[in-house]
Protein backbone atom coordinates (compact mmCIF):
# COMPACT_ATOMS: atom_id res chain seq x y z
CA UNK A 1 0.00 0.00 0.00
CA UNK A 2 0.99 3.43 -0.93
CA UNK A 3 2.13 6.03 1.78
CA UNK A 4 1.47 9.01 -0.36
CA UNK A 5 -2.21 8.78 -1.89
CA UNK A 6 -3.69 11.72 -2.06
CA UNK A 7 -8.04 12.23 -3.53
CA UNK A 8 -8.47 15.14 -5.62
CA UNK A 9 -12.20 16.40 -6.04
CA UNK A 10 -12.82 18.35 -9.03
CA UNK A 11 -15.64 19.97 -8.40
CA UNK A 12 -19.05 20.38 -10.51
CA UNK A 13 -19.36 23.78 -9.93
CA UNK A 14 -15.74 23.94 -10.92
CA UNK A 15 -15.30 22.60 -14.27
CA UNK A 16 -18.71 23.27 -15.64
CA UNK A 17 -21.34 25.86 -15.22
CA UNK A 18 -23.89 24.33 -13.11
CA UNK A 19 -26.64 27.62 -14.54
CA UNK A 20 -25.91 26.05 -18.04
CA UNK A 21 -26.93 22.98 -18.70
CA UNK A 22 -24.23 20.52 -20.75
CA UNK A 23 -21.54 23.19 -20.56
CA UNK A 24 -17.66 22.72 -19.83
CA UNK A 25 -15.66 25.44 -18.19
CA UNK A 26 -13.33 24.43 -20.82
CA UNK A 27 -10.51 27.08 -20.09
CA UNK A 28 -10.00 25.93 -16.07
CA UNK A 29 -10.42 22.04 -16.88
CA UNK A 30 -7.27 22.15 -18.80
CA UNK A 31 -5.82 24.38 -16.73
CA UNK A 32 -5.78 22.27 -13.75
CA UNK A 33 -5.26 19.40 -15.70
CA UNK A 34 -1.88 20.90 -16.49
CA UNK A 35 -1.24 21.12 -12.71
CA UNK A 36 -2.16 17.78 -11.92
CA UNK A 37 0.87 16.53 -14.57
CA UNK A 38 3.35 18.98 -12.99
CA UNK A 39 2.58 17.44 -9.74
CA UNK A 40 3.03 13.75 -10.72
CA UNK A 41 5.70 14.40 -12.68
CA UNK A 42 7.78 16.40 -9.82
CA UNK A 43 6.35 13.24 -7.36
CA UNK A 44 6.84 10.17 -8.69
CA UNK A 45 6.74 8.48 -5.60
CA UNK A 46 3.46 9.70 -4.89
CA UNK A 47 -0.29 8.69 -6.29
CA UNK A 48 -3.28 10.19 -6.78
CA UNK A 49 -7.39 9.21 -7.71
CA UNK A 50 -9.04 11.55 -9.31
CA UNK A 51 -12.89 12.47 -8.67
CA UNK A 52 -15.38 14.54 -10.23
CA UNK A 53 -19.02 15.90 -9.79
CA UNK A 54 -21.52 15.63 -12.38
CA UNK A 55 -22.29 19.44 -12.51
CA UNK A 56 -24.10 20.91 -15.53
CA UNK A 57 -24.06 17.47 -16.98
CA UNK A 58 -25.87 14.69 -14.57
CA UNK A 59 -27.49 16.93 -12.59
CA UNK A 60 -29.69 18.50 -14.71
CA UNK A 61 -31.02 15.36 -15.87
CA UNK A 62 -30.74 13.90 -12.22
CA UNK A 63 -33.25 16.72 -11.43
CA UNK A 64 -35.77 16.13 -13.70
CA UNK A 65 -36.14 12.45 -12.99
CA UNK A 66 -35.38 12.43 -9.42
CA UNK A 67 -33.31 9.54 -9.84
CA UNK A 68 -31.47 10.08 -6.14
CA UNK A 69 -34.60 8.84 -4.34
CA UNK A 70 -34.98 5.61 -6.62
CA UNK A 71 -35.36 3.97 -9.63
CA UNK A 72 -39.13 2.04 -10.12
CA UNK A 73 -41.14 3.00 -12.77
CA UNK A 74 -40.12 2.80 -16.70
CA UNK A 75 -39.95 6.49 -17.03
CA UNK A 76 -38.01 6.55 -13.93
CA UNK A 77 -35.12 3.57 -15.90
CA UNK A 78 -35.05 5.51 -18.57
CA UNK A 79 -34.22 8.81 -16.60
CA UNK A 80 -31.46 6.39 -15.08
CA UNK A 81 -29.79 6.22 -18.40
CA UNK A 82 -29.89 9.77 -19.16
CA UNK A 83 -28.16 10.26 -15.99
CA UNK A 84 -25.83 7.53 -16.54
CA UNK A 85 -25.24 8.73 -19.98
CA UNK A 86 -24.67 12.40 -19.28
CA UNK A 87 -22.17 11.73 -16.57
CA UNK A 88 -20.18 9.60 -18.59
CA UNK A 89 -20.45 11.88 -21.23
CA UNK A 90 -18.69 14.91 -18.81
CA UNK A 91 -16.42 12.18 -17.51
CA UNK A 92 -15.00 11.43 -21.28
CA UNK A 93 -14.51 15.23 -21.48
CA UNK A 94 -12.57 15.23 -17.95
CA UNK A 95 -10.25 12.30 -18.94
CA UNK A 96 -9.50 13.66 -22.50
CA UNK A 97 -8.67 16.93 -20.68
CA UNK A 98 -6.28 14.40 -18.29
CA UNK A 99 -4.62 12.45 -20.93
CA UNK A 100 -4.01 15.80 -23.14
CA UNK A 101 -1.86 17.39 -20.56
CA UNK A 102 -0.18 13.85 -19.87
CA UNK A 103 -2.10 12.75 -17.46
CA UNK A 104 -1.82 8.88 -16.97
CA UNK A 105 -5.51 8.96 -16.43
CA UNK A 106 -7.79 6.23 -16.70
CA UNK A 107 -11.73 6.00 -15.59
CA UNK A 108 -13.39 3.78 -13.14
CA UNK A 109 -17.60 4.46 -13.56
CA UNK A 110 -19.25 3.52 -10.54
CA UNK A 111 -22.37 2.62 -12.81
CA UNK A 112 -20.17 -0.67 -13.91
CA UNK A 113 -18.75 -1.21 -10.59
CA UNK A 114 -20.30 -0.61 -7.83
CA UNK A 115 -23.84 -1.95 -5.90
CA UNK A 116 -25.63 -0.58 -3.13
CA UNK A 117 -28.26 -0.58 -0.68
CA UNK A 118 -30.03 2.45 0.49
CA UNK A 119 -27.49 4.54 -0.90
CA UNK A 120 -25.06 2.62 1.16
CA UNK A 121 -21.96 0.58 -1.21
CA UNK A 122 -22.25 -3.12 -0.75
CA UNK A 123 -19.85 -4.14 -3.02
CA UNK A 124 -17.40 -2.98 -5.30
CA UNK A 125 -14.32 -4.79 -6.05
CA UNK A 126 -11.60 -2.17 -6.16
CA UNK A 127 -8.76 -4.03 -7.08
CA UNK A 128 -8.49 -2.34 -10.65
CA UNK A 129 -7.83 0.87 -9.47
CA UNK A 130 -5.40 -0.63 -6.54
CA UNK A 131 -3.74 -1.92 -9.58
CA UNK A 132 -3.44 0.62 -11.62
CA UNK A 133 -1.89 2.68 -8.63
CA UNK A 134 0.92 0.73 -8.39
CA UNK A 135 1.50 0.90 -12.22
CA UNK A 136 1.21 4.55 -11.66
CA UNK A 137 -2.06 5.50 -13.40
CA UNK A 138 -4.44 7.74 -12.25
CA UNK A 139 -7.57 6.80 -11.49
CA UNK A 140 -10.46 8.78 -12.45
CA UNK A 141 -14.24 8.38 -10.45
CA UNK A 142 -17.45 10.75 -10.53
CA UNK A 143 -20.76 10.89 -9.39
CA UNK A 144 -22.91 8.38 -11.12
CA UNK A 145 -25.75 6.14 -11.02
CA UNK A 146 -25.71 3.22 -9.63
CA UNK A 147 -28.20 -0.40 -8.53
CA UNK A 148 -29.64 -0.39 -5.60
CA UNK A 149 -31.27 -3.35 -3.87
CA UNK A 150 -34.34 -1.94 -2.52
CA UNK A 151 -34.82 1.27 -4.45
CA UNK A 152 -33.82 -0.08 -7.86
CA UNK A 153 -31.26 2.85 -8.62
CA UNK A 154 -29.75 5.42 -6.88
CA UNK A 155 -27.06 8.38 -7.81
CA UNK A 156 -23.80 8.33 -5.20
CA UNK A 157 -21.75 11.36 -5.02
CA UNK A 158 -17.98 11.86 -5.51
CA UNK A 159 -17.05 12.35 -2.21
CA UNK A 160 -19.76 9.13 -0.98
CA UNK A 161 -17.14 7.29 -2.95
CA UNK A 162 -14.20 8.94 -1.74
CA UNK A 163 -15.67 7.66 1.64
CA UNK A 164 -15.47 4.03 0.68
CA UNK A 165 -12.13 3.56 -0.87
CA UNK A 166 -10.47 6.09 2.06
CA UNK A 167 -11.13 2.40 4.00
CA UNK A 168 -9.60 0.45 1.64
CA UNK A 169 -6.88 2.92 -0.12
CA UNK A 170 -6.37 5.21 3.57
CA UNK A 171 -5.05 8.47 1.74
CA UNK A 172 -3.55 11.09 3.87
CA UNK A 173 -5.41 13.54 2.28
CA UNK A 174 -8.48 14.47 0.28
CA UNK A 175 -8.71 17.65 -1.55
CA UNK A 176 -12.16 19.04 -2.44
CA UNK A 177 -11.72 21.75 -5.21
CA UNK A 178 -14.83 24.07 -5.89
CA UNK A 179 -15.81 27.57 -6.23
CA UNK A 180 -15.61 28.74 -2.89
CA UNK A 181 -12.91 29.45 -1.11
CA UNK A 182 -14.02 27.31 1.83
CA UNK A 183 -16.47 26.80 3.97
CA UNK A 184 -17.97 30.37 5.08
CA UNK A 185 -19.82 31.14 8.23
CA UNK A 186 -21.94 33.65 6.89
CA UNK A 187 -22.23 32.49 3.77
CA UNK A 188 -23.67 34.35 1.35
CA UNK A 189 -22.22 37.67 2.29
CA UNK A 190 -18.73 35.52 2.35
CA UNK A 191 -17.10 37.56 4.93
CA UNK A 192 -15.75 34.84 7.88
CA UNK A 193 -14.27 31.95 6.32
CA UNK A 194 -13.55 29.10 8.71
CA UNK A 195 -10.26 27.68 8.93
CA UNK A 196 -10.52 24.47 10.47
CA UNK A 197 -13.65 22.14 11.68
CA UNK A 198 -13.52 19.16 13.32
CA UNK A 199 -15.93 16.93 14.90
CA UNK A 200 -16.10 18.70 18.19
CA UNK A 201 -16.11 22.28 16.60
CA UNK A 202 -18.65 22.02 14.11
CA UNK A 203 -21.93 21.87 16.48
CA UNK A 204 -20.87 25.09 18.41
CA UNK A 205 -20.16 26.68 15.42
CA UNK A 206 -23.38 27.32 13.96
CA UNK A 207 -22.35 27.86 10.01
CA UNK A 208 -24.93 29.23 8.38
CA UNK A 209 -24.76 27.55 4.73
CA UNK A 210 -27.51 27.70 2.21
CA UNK A 211 -28.01 24.96 -0.60
CA UNK A 212 -26.83 26.00 -4.28
CA UNK A 213 -29.36 27.64 -6.33
CA UNK A 214 -27.98 25.21 -8.56
CA UNK A 215 -29.10 22.02 -8.77
CA UNK A 216 -27.20 19.18 -6.95
CA UNK A 217 -29.30 16.66 -5.97
CA UNK A 218 -27.07 14.57 -3.81
CA UNK A 219 -26.95 17.77 -1.32
CA UNK A 220 -25.12 20.84 -1.08
CA UNK A 221 -22.46 22.21 1.08
CA UNK A 222 -23.71 21.18 4.72
CA UNK A 223 -24.47 17.47 4.01
CA UNK A 224 -20.98 17.48 2.06
CA UNK A 225 -19.17 18.77 5.04
CA UNK A 226 -21.33 16.42 7.40
CA UNK A 227 -20.21 13.31 5.32
CA UNK A 228 -16.77 14.52 5.48
CA UNK A 229 -16.79 14.89 9.13
CA UNK A 230 -17.78 11.10 9.42
CA UNK A 231 -14.61 10.00 7.19
CA UNK A 232 -12.17 11.75 9.55
CA UNK A 233 -14.02 10.28 12.59
CA UNK A 234 -13.67 7.32 11.39
CA UNK A 235 -10.05 7.88 9.50
CA UNK A 236 -8.35 10.00 11.63
CA UNK A 237 -5.40 9.91 9.75
CA UNK A 238 -6.87 11.93 7.08
CA UNK A 239 -6.68 15.58 6.41
CA UNK A 240 -9.22 17.22 4.22
CA UNK A 241 -9.02 20.60 2.36
CA UNK A 242 -11.88 22.39 0.69
CA UNK A 243 -10.67 24.86 -1.29
CA UNK A 244 -11.15 27.02 -4.30
CA UNK A 245 -9.69 25.95 -7.52
CA UNK A 246 -10.40 28.27 -9.82
CA UNK A 247 -6.88 30.64 -8.95
CA UNK A 248 -4.07 29.54 -11.20
CA UNK A 249 -1.83 27.33 -9.20
CA UNK A 250 -4.80 26.95 -6.48
CA UNK A 251 -4.73 22.90 -7.15
CA UNK A 252 -0.89 22.43 -7.27
CA UNK A 253 -0.48 24.52 -4.02
CA UNK A 254 -3.20 22.26 -2.67
CA UNK A 255 -1.30 19.07 -4.13
CA UNK A 256 2.21 20.02 -2.82
CA UNK A 257 1.05 20.34 0.74
CA UNK A 258 0.33 24.01 1.12
CA UNK A 259 -3.07 24.74 3.42
CA UNK A 260 -5.59 26.93 1.48
CA UNK A 261 -9.01 27.16 2.60
CA UNK A 262 -10.70 24.87 5.24
CA UNK A 263 -9.46 22.11 6.38
CA UNK A 264 -11.29 19.40 8.70
CA UNK A 265 -9.63 16.91 10.58
CA UNK A 266 -9.67 14.71 13.64
CA UNK A 267 -7.70 16.50 16.58
CA UNK A 268 -7.77 13.50 18.65
CA UNK A 269 -5.45 11.67 15.86
CA UNK A 270 -1.88 11.13 17.10
CA UNK A 271 0.58 13.07 15.02
CA UNK A 272 1.92 12.02 12.57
Amino acid sequence: MYKNVKFLKLGGSLITNKDLPYTVETGTLNRISGEIHDYISTNPDNRLIIGHGSGSFGHTSAALYKTWHGVRTGEDWVGFSKVCHDARSLNQLVTQALIQAGVPAISFPPSAQVTCTDHRITRWDTSQIEQSLHYGLVPVVFGDTVLDANIGGTILSTEELFFHLAGIIQPESILLAGIEAGVWMDFPSRSRLIPLITPGSYPAQKIQILESASPDVTGGMSSKIENMLRLVGDFPQVTIQVFAGIEPWSVANALNGVQIGTTIRNTERNPS
